[in-house]
């Protein structure tokens, strides 16, 4: 039964509160001011402001990879929706929970046509797994509801709901029902009996894992299975999460450069996919092939989204005659005896890519959080750090860049008890660099690392690997950023976060330790 005593507004957040969701990473408007007011009243609900939707949609993302539960966002109109969409796009794929709330003017304002009036709806399908305008402010509640059930279902995704102002403001709003989290698909039997008959023939194979596979059980199961047949873990190139050291099983990622993709892939003869899909190039080529896996490798299917990827891989180790074990949340096992942490020594000398890697693994805090987006100059990072104390690792999942700095401040909200390492390249910083400011204002315990190579590295390689001679002037001019050369250390401080440089590794090394001891952001700006 509605209460004349609510709006729609209150219903929306309260029904929110009710099923869990306790984080709203916002950038709203005037259409959604009675939404304002609402979460200003709702005590359960932690607000944070980002000053681009950019920097909204990649937190919520950062948040939900790490809480395992949706966040809310709060954006203005089609443009706001559209500043978001970039992130929004990076966590379709990740098939990461959020609950999407976009403001809509008041339906009898609509046909003034207002210089704001754009198509929501079809700025927000390419990107929202649930879609809805709300057209009651009675139902409003129920939306909210449905919508955190849609964000929940496995494998996650985004539920989009698009509020119209006068619908926010209306009377009758009912708080509805935290929903029922929907039970994941069972792994079919005979695809656990399949892929047990091929760990068996002991043909080179190997598992390529995404999703809850690449944690806590899932990852355990996985580590027991290639320890008895002697397969390989791999992981796609672009993962949502990966629980990594102490004791977990290592699992290999899979490069970005085709070449070097098929120089790891050209030795199987059988791919298992528990969760992923087969690997293939971000972009077309004149002349190479999009699919890095060796000719006649057989490719097969444990388990396809919508499944419980961990369950299926406890179900292939009890195929194949394997003991579960108890589990941390990153996949070591509890029986397994002191934790094995192999840390490198400390490096020294002048700054270069593979002492940069060293200098992370040397001294990453255990338990940490590792944001990664340093394609370039990040190089051998996850080599280095494979063996250290218990960390988790987040990466780009969609290849739009921006996303580090915002998926830091989410990871961060989400576990603040954890050390933050967000590792960015100066150019894809550029994009969503507004995240500094959100982290001094929430007071979180990032520390950003800015790799200053001071070009798009990516696309100077591509472009000399098409075969269309060298880049010339205006080609240069388009993939080089300095002239002038960014200031990382004073686009922080403007921005409230204490910043350095690091001349060498020792400073590095230096600077790495103060961050991750020290209270609330900070960045180093590395010069390559």
């Amino acid at each position: 039964m509605s209460d004349a005593r609510m709006n729609g507004a209150e219903s929306l957040v309260g029904t929110l509160a009710s099923g869990g969701v306790a984080a709203c990473f916002a950038n709203p408007g005037t259409s959604e001011m009675h939404i304002v007011a609402a979460l200003d009243r709702e005590k359960r609900m932690r607000c944070v402001l980002g000053l681009f939707e950019g920097v909204v949609t990649g937190a919520a993302d950062g948040y939900a990879r790490m809480a395992g539960k949706p966040a809310c966002t709060l954006l203005h109109l089609g443009p706001g929706l559209a500043n978001g969409s970039a992130n929004l796009h990076n966590a379709s794929r990740a098939h990461t929970p959020i609950v999407n709330i976009v403001g809509q003017h008041a339906r009898g304002h609509l046909h003034f046509d207002t210089p704001l009036k754009s198509d929501i709806e079809g700025i927000a399908r390419p990107y929202a797994d649930w879609l809805r305008t709300s057209s009651d402010s009675v139902a409003l509640g129920r939306d909210a509801a449905e919508a955190m059930a849609t964000a929940r279902a496995l494998p996650g995704g985004i539920a989009t709901l698009i509020v119209p102002a006068d619908v926010a403001w209306g009377d009758g709003g009912v708080v509805a029902e935290a929903p029922e989290l929907r039970a994941a698909r069972a792994t079919d039997a005979r695809a656990v009996t399949r892929a047990a008959a091929m760990l068996r023939s002991r043909v080179p194979t190997c598992l390529l894992l995404s999703g809850n596979a690449l944690l806590g059980s899932g990852l355990a199961a996985a580590g027991q299975i290639v320890a008895a047949t002697g397969a390989k873990l791999l992981a796609p190139y672009p993962f949502a999460r990966m629980g990594r050291g102490g004791g977990a099983p290592v699992v290999e990622r899979i490069p970005y450069i085709f070449e070097q993709a098929a120089g790891l892939l050209k030795e199987f003869r059988q791919m298992i996919l528990v969760g992923a899909e087969i690997p293939r190039s971000y972009f077309a080529h004149p002349v190479k092939e999009s699919v890095p896996v060796a000719a006649g490798c057989e490719v097969f299917t444990l388990a396809s989204p919508g499944e419980d990827y961990a369950s299926a891989l406890i179900a292939l180790a009890a195929e194949l005659g394997l003991r579960e074990g108890a589990t941390d949340s990153r996949g070591a096992l509890a029986d397994s005896g002191s934790r094995r942490v192999e840390r490198p020594g400390t490096p020294s000398g002048a700054i270069s890519i593979a002492g940069l890697a060293v200098a992370v693994g040397a001294v990453l805090p255990d338990d940490a959080i590792v944001v990664d987006e340093s394609m370039t100059s990040g190089r051998g990072l996850m080599d280095a750090t494979a063996r250290v104390g218990p960390h988790d690792w987040l990466a780009n999942t969609g290849g739009s860049i921006g996303i580090a700095m915002p998926l830091a401040v989410g990871a961060a909200v989400a576990c603040p008890e954890r050390r933050v390492l967000c590792l960015s390249a100066d150019g894809s910083g550029m994009y969503t660099m507004q995240a500094l400011w959100t982290m001094a204002r929430e007071g979180l315990n990032v520390t950003v690392v800015v790799y200053a190579n001071r070009v798009y590295g990516v696309l100077k390689r591509e472009f000399s690997g098409l075969g269309i001679g060298e880049p010339g002037e205006k080609a240069l001019s388009m993939f080089e950023i300095g002239r002038p050369d960014l200031d990382w250390v004073s686009l922080a401080r403007g921005m409230g976060v204490p910043g350095t440089r690091a001349g060498s590794l020792e400073e590095f090394v230096t600077a790495l330790r103060a961050g991750f001891t020290g209270a609330g952001p900070s960045l180093i700006q590395v010069d390559l």
